[in-house]
């Protein structure tokens, strides 16, 4: 079998030609073949397909579409852990094969053999690369690199030419060829050259006059001087001249040219295209003062000096370096054409990290037309590809607010005629040779005249004192003085005189950012001032919320307002940019005016309303999560609040979709709740908000929080004697360590709970501690154990009428039977709770269609198995349940597997590995892994099976899971010889048997079975 991606994507067999399918197959085909023998990811292969605007069913239809692919060709495509492979033998596919001749040619010592190998290279091209494919994102990212190697391969077959004198062959191919590309100026140098020396003078000039025209008309530019120089010559008719001027070329790799083996070294030949474009922000339109450092910069574009130029702009915080770096980036724009970049590397932001070298490189690569894939991992590789995309390029790169040499050392950029321009507060040493300008205050003339900009110069010139004075207050800070000006602009009846009246009442200093006695501080003061008395009491209480954003009704309780009061407050105080509005009805404040806002609450509010503000914030939050959680499932202990701790500014949620929305805008918020509570002494508040909270948490894989914030929990109830609080904490973190795979642990817990919940009488509590000791039971494989406490909790449920517990507990006793290999009494526990649902019109989950799909596809019922699970993962997906929609997944992938679809079913498998990995969802790993072995298997990918069920294997005796270490050892047991011994096999099949005999599953029937065929064998 032979492929082709030279022209559309075509494949052979034995000369014929062979269907490829429609233009989403050969779209995937072709990418894959491009790179042989290694990964292309499923997001990429989203991205060729659908560009920037994939549905939601992308992953399912390229499964589809390979697997269409994988029937017309077997043994092509391989599955591999992120995406797919295609394994060919390179000069089975036409691009490979002509890389081939390529770096051949390129090597060749004799000339006329080069030629031949160059003949035969462009022979490969059928034409557009990919044509038909319909693909934009594939053909910035694949097909123009393409084609660039075949303008290159071109260039040097005909430079090759040239020297054996074969002119006429150089007229006749290139002649079509620069009609398709008039810009390949290297090209017209030939063919004119070419046409000369074969006698055609007249056609030679005339080509020279269409290029001049072409390049004039398209980019305003006149040919270069090689090409003029030669016109000149053909002119004079100096055929020395010409001979002479033609000598020079040689056969030299380009860098669009991949390296002699097909591949390109990182360093010098980058093998993303770079992509041209302009980062920088807006400018100001009326940029003031600055006229010698903005001149200096000025200079250094314009006047290039055959190096990479860097300059560092340093000053104090507030004196303008951005705005200047900034405005002379525009003024070079026309000198650097290659782009002009811009990135904030957060040095000196109060609350956010630096951007270290590595994430900053990152963006850059990005930027320039980088693929995410083609990043490398490390600083240094970064660092090289990003010096090797500039190369030969002319490039502006603002890197606005560094920290440190270590931080932007890396990020210069080392071609020649680029500039970088280096914004900080100190004075880092980045490049040898960097030039320095240093900003201070800007003088009182260059002052008054921001001020005239901004306000006109007829207000400023009636009051010339008094704004001489503001800008005195204002320390010539630049960023001061244009809060001021556009204050006053907004404000015309205010002068100069009340502005420094304004400032000098309230003139402090922001220690955030000191300079000589003068602060952004007063800038703030006088934005705080301009605020009437009610706005300015919501500025403050805003400044000590708790947590780092607030939502309407948060606010409400803050300040003690009615709701659509508090909105017109928050709003007034988005309109003088003095709050942030992130999303519908939620704010925050800029990190710097937060802080100043914070610093003046604690100065001016008294400390017992500060604390009862907060409280009522915290409050707000406890009620809020009270409401939420009682939608987000069955809550398990019994504990009703007082009306008076309800409170009364508490946001209505209807429904469970609004309940998990408040939790995510929240859950950092409520972690500094719970904060409060703990430094308040409030030890049932803080069990209370906790208990209301693991549910979402755990949903969201962040166990490892839930026990920290379980822990602390505990730890109040503990000091002050609280058995309830302590119980109900106990239970969390049994459920957290269980989530975690730590069961031996959360028995433990669970068990001192239900010591103290039987002492206090809390029944419901104890019944919620049996229903989560089977859930730990069942991942130990303690079936019976599991199945006595399903049980117990079910008799409790059915007697008090407790239709949500009872639906919940006959789904567990489902999966028992399920897993003991009771079909028929799995599917009768199911088809009971399901009537129920719809009985008591109760919110379905994806737990009991999973079990019946699992269950009717373990009978050989494939229809029915599908739907359900279908089902099942269409509900796991709408409740946001994470760990459901893993279970269901891994179902998906059996049903697979014993339809006779092993490759849609490995795929799954490791789709739900992946989702346990990003979501920290980890505890049904080892089953699946255990699954994905069974596969491996059944497809003869005996090694994978034995890795597999390996992992499986040390997982499951990590965590203490028996059924999963049983059937780990049974997967080992049950492989070839070549792949496990007859002896190891003996060992681990006597071990399956011995653990999956205690646990009374029926995989110990088949170790058993095993075992007496190896020893039938012997």
């Amino acid at each position: 079998m032979e492929f082709g991606v030279l022209g559309p994507i075509t494949a052979w067999s034995n000369g014929e030609s062979v269907p490829v399918g429609g233009p989403r197959q050969r779209c995937v085909l072709g990418a894959l073949l491009v790179d042989l023998d290694k990964e292309v990811t499923v997001e990429r292969l989203i991205g060729y397909l659908w560009d920037d605007d994939p549905p939601r069913t992308a992953r399912s239809v390229i499964q589809v579409q390979i697997s269409h692919l994988r029937r017309a060709f077997p043994d092509v495509i391989q599955t591999t852990a992120g995406g797919y492979l295609a394994q060919v033998e390179p000069d089975k596919v036409d691009l490979h094969r002509y890389r081939d001749l390529v770096a051949r040619a390129r090597t060749a010592g004799d000339p006329a053999e080069a030629l031949v190998l160059w003949n035969k290279a462009l022979a490969c091209w059928r034409g557009q690369p990919f044509s038909g494919t319909g693909s934009d994102q594939l053909w910035y990212s694949v097909c123009r690199p393409l084609l660039e190697e075949r303008w290159a391969a071109v260039t040097a077959w005909a430079e090759c030419a040239f020297s054996l004198h074969l002119y006429s062959e150089i007229v006749t191919r290139l002649t079509p060829l620069v009609r398709e590309d008039p810009l390949r100026e290297r090209l017209q140098y030939l063919l004119i050259a070419a046409l000369s020396r074969s006698g055609q003078r007249a056609s030679a000039l005339a080509v020279f006059h269409e290029t001049r025209q072409h390049l004039a008309e398209e980019l305003g530019v006149d040919p270069s001087p090689d090409v003029k120089e030669l016109y000149e010559r053909i002119l004079k008719d100096t055929e020395t001249g010409v001979d002479g001027s033609l000598s020079a070329v040689r056969l030299v790799a380009t860098p669009a040219d991949p390296a002699s083996d097909g591949r390109s070294d990182v360093a010098a030949e980058p093998s993303s295209e770079f992509v041209p474009r302009n980062d920088l922000p807006r400018d100001i339109p009326d940029f003031t003062g600055r006229e010698r450092p903005l001149q200096e910069l000025i200079d250094i574009g314009e006047h290039s000096s055959g190096r990479a130029e860097a300059v560092v702009i340093a000053g104090p915080g507030g004196a303008g370096k951005t705005t200047l770096a900034v405005h002379a980036a525009h003024r070079l724009v026309e000198h650097f054409p290659d782009g002009q970049l811009f990135i904030d590397l957060y040095g000196f932001t109060v609350d956010q990290k630096p951007l270290d070298a590595l994430a900053a490189l990152g963006v850059l690569l990005r930027a320039v037309g980088v693929e995410p894939d083609a990043i490398p991992e490390s600083v240094e590789e970064r660092s090289a590809l990003w010096r090797a995309m500039l190369a030969g390029k002319r490039v502006l790169v603002v890197l606005d607010n560094a920290v440190s040499s270590a931080q932007v050392s890396p990020l210069m950029p080392a071609a020649p005629g680029s500039l970088t321009l280096v914004t900080s507060r100190q004075d880092i040493a980045v490049v040898s040779g960097a030039r320095y300008i240093s900003l201070g205050m800007l003088d009182e003339e260059s002052s008054l005249e921001l001020f005239s900009a901004i306000l006109g110069t007829a207000r400023v010139e009636q009051e010339p004192e008094q704004a001489q004075v503001v800008v005195s207050l204002c320390g010539g800070l630049p960023l001061a003085l244009r809060i001021v000006g556009g204050r006053m602009l907004s404000r015309p009846r205010w002068t100069f005189a009340h502005v420094e009246q304004r400032l000098r009442e309230h003139q402090r200093r922001f220690r955030e950012l000191r300079l000589d006695g003068h602060s952004v501080e007063a800038v703030f003061e006088l934005s705080y001032q301009s605020l009437n008395a009610v706005q300015q009491r919501t500025f403050l209480f805003l400044g000590i919320m708790i947590g780092s954003s607030v939502d309407l009704h948060g606010a409400t309780s803050l300040l003690k307002y009615e709701p659509p009061d508090a909105d017109d407050l928050l709003q007034e105080l988005v309109s003088v940019c003095l709050l942030e509005e992130s999303a519908v009805d939620v704010y925050r404040f800029h990190d710097l005016i937060g802080a100043y806002a914070r610093q003046k609450a604690l100065e001016i509010i008294p400390k017992e309303d500060i604390e009862a503000a907060r409280r009522r914030m915290a409050e707000y939050y406890l009620d809020m999560s009270q409401s939420a959680a009682d939608l987000m499932g069955p809550r398990g202990h019994d504990y009703e609040r007082d009306e008076a701790e309800i409170s009364r500014y508490r946001n209505e949620i209807s429904c469970r979709a609004e309940a998990v929305a408040w939790f995510e805008v929240h859950q950092e918020n409520l972690v500094h709740a719970l904060d409060f509570f703990a430094s308040d002494g409030a030890g049932d508040a803080s069990w209370l908000l906790v208990d209301a909270i693991w549910r979402f948490y755990a949903f969201q894989g962040r166990t490892e929080l839930l026990i920290t914030i379980q822990g602390k929990a505990l730890e109040i109830s503990r000091a002050q004697g609280n058995e309830r609080g302590i119980s109900i904490m106990l239970v969390g973190l049994g459920i957290a360590h269980c989530l975690s795979g730590r069961f031996e642990t959360s028995i433990r817990f669970l068990s001192e709970a239900l010591e103290i919940l039987n002492k206090i009488g809390e029944e419901r509590g104890v019944l919620r501690v049996y229903g989560n000791l089977g859930m730990v039971y069942e991942r130990m494989g303690r079936f019976h154990d599991a199945l006595s406490c399903a049980w117990k909790v079910l008799e409790r449920a059915v007697s008090e009428g407790d239709r949500r517990l009872e639906v919940m507990q006959r789904a567990n006793i489902a999966l028992m039977y399920q897993v003991l290999g009771d079909y028929p009494k799995a599917i009768e526990f199911c088809e009971v709770a399901r009537r129920i649902v719809v009985e008591e019109q109760l919110e379905g989950d994806a737990h009991i269609p999973r079990i019946m799909g699992e269950v009717k596809v373990g009978m050989g019922e494939f229809d029915e198995g599908f739907r359900y699970l279908e089902e099942a993962l269409k509900t796991a997906q709408t409740l946001g349940s994470q760990a459901q929609e893993i279970y269901t997944r891994n179902g998906l992938a059996i049903a697979f597997r014993e339809f006779g679809d092993l490759d849609a079913a490995v795929e799954a498998h490791i789709t739900a590995l992946e989702l346990g990995r990003s979501t920290g969802q980890r505890s049904g790993d080892a089953e699946i892994l255990n699954e994905l072995g069974v596969t491996y298997a059944r497809g003869a990918r005996h090694a994978d099976a034995r890795d597999s069920h390996g992992q499986a294997l040390d997982l499951a005796r990590e965590r203490g899971e028996r059924h999963a270490e049983g059937r780990a050892l049974l997967g080992l047991g049950t492989l070839p010889p070549d792949i496990i011994d007859r002896d190891s096999a003996v060992e681990y099949l006597t071990a399956a048997a011995r653990i999956c005999g205690e646990l009374g599953v029926p995989e110990a029937e088949a170790a058993q079975a095993e075992l007496q065929r190896l020893r039938g064998d012997a």
